[in-house]
């Protein structure tokens, strides 16, 4: 016969001999930062919370589900739009029926002469208008509108906002291939300083991610966000050089309109396009009798720092507040 087995159930003998048999299993303390998502191999340590490079790499590895939420929003969008693609244009024309208007009255009441480069300039800055104000209205609410993906599974929040921009991208695209075509009849001059339109680009679309990301982090705490963002895109218009040029406001008004951080970009895109001026090198304009400087090479700068300290700003403040999210869902 073969001796029985010992229960598990039974008790151990209590003395020396058996505590020092039996081995203690201790669990490893799980960061207050782990990942949630079980197959996610990269876990961000505390340490890493406040690195702006582990951020941005952790954007780049999940850049697949920046395209996949990109093209759902592009295809609800359009889905069931009558006028189809025709949207991303629409807009952007209102804006140029708008500025050709309003430059038609001021023609009227100066006498002066109205240059078909006045109009192609608004053409040329109505298109990236129409997409940083799409990308900042509907950035602004990405991350509430998106609260039951938010509060079930981890992905880097910022992902939501940036998505948003790069679905707004489409309609910027499409605009261009209508400014490529009628611009060359309002007088865009084909030169080097084309060479700046990319970097003019890059520069919107920075700083389009980064409000985006402080405005819908600030959005989930304050709901008012929002709706003060609507009405500063309402009335920004008009504190932004689309419709008109710097240099029309003197040369004191050309300095002050130029702190808004998109009339740098605005007014680069003009002069590099309509006028064919390189941007390294400072630009004046007599208007009216009196020498208006409308750019230096410094506002180049300026915008840049305001694009990329913008989107660093909303990394680090999603990353710091995200564990806090399901709390205001």
């Amino acid at each position: 016969m073969t001796p029985a087995e010992p229960s598990l159930a039974a008790p151990l003998p209590v003395g020396r001999a058996s505590q020092s048999s039996a081995p203690t299993l201790r669990t490893a303390p799980q960061s207050a930062a782990a990942v949630r998502d079980p197959q996610e191999v990269r876990v961000i340590g505390p340490q890493e919370r406040t690195s702006l490079f582990a951020l941005i790499h952790e954007l780049v590895t999940h850049r697949e589900l920046i395209h996949q939420l990109a093209a759902r929003d592009i295809r609800i969008r359009y889905k069931q739009a009558m006028m189809g693609f025709a949207w991303s244009i629409l807009m952007p024309l209102l804006i140029v029926g708008a500025g050709t208007l309003v430059r038609v009255v001021v023609v009227a009441m100066t006498g002066v002469a109205l240059d078909r480069t006045e109009i192609g300039a608004v053409v040329l800055k109505s298109f990236p208008w129409a997409f940083f104000a799409g990308a900042i209205g509907f950035g602004v609410g990405s991350i509430t509108a998106n609260l039951p993906l938010v509060t079930k599974i981890y992905f880097p929040r910022s992902v939501l906002p940036i998505a948003v921009v790069v679905s707004n991208l489409f309609d910027l695209a499409v605009g261009f291939v209508t400014i490529l075509l009628v611009l060359p009849f309002l007088g865009a001059k084909l030169s080097f300083a084309l060479l700046w339109v990319p970097l003019m680009v890059v520069l919107l679309v920075v700083l389009a991610a980064g409000l985006c990301t402080v405005l819908a982090c600030a959005n989930l705490f304050f709901r008012d966000v929002k709706y003060i963002t609507q009405v500063l895109l309402t009335f920004g218009i008009f504190f932004t050089p689309v419709l008109f040029n710097n240099v029309q406001f003197g040369p004191r008004g050309a300095k002050l309109l130029m702190l808004n951080p998109l009339a740098p970009v605005f007014e680069g895109l003009r002069l590099s396009v309509m006028q064919g001026h390189n941007l390294l090198a400072t630009h004046s304009q007599l208007m009216r009798g009196v020498t208006v400087v409308d750019w230096q090479p410094w506002y180049l700068l300026y915008a840049a720092v305001w694009a990329f300290g913008s989107l660093a700003l909303g990394l680090l403040l999603i990353q710091r507040t995200q564990d806090l999210f399901a709390e205001y869902a």
